[in-house]
């Protein structure tokens, strides 16, 4: 597998990661483990977005 692949291969798997904690925050009764639960889905989320980017050559980290 080539390093692009491994990199799409990250980012859709924090895609997974990130739907599942946006579906258990929508259960949560608490309302500050609803909102850490959604932060960290956006947190991740912004990953990966970054990760496919830089694996289609789309952002420079440098920049």
């Amino acid at each position: 597998m080539s390093t692009a692949d491994e990199s799409r291969e990250r980012a859709r798997q924090m895609r997974e990661k990130a739907k599942d904690l946006e579906r258990t925050a929508e259960g949560a009764a608490d309302p500050q483990e609803k909102q850490r639960l959604r932060d960290e889905a956006r947190r991740l989320r912004e990953r990966s977005e970054q990760e496919s980017g830089m694996a289609t050559g789309d952002i420079y980290p440098d920049r």
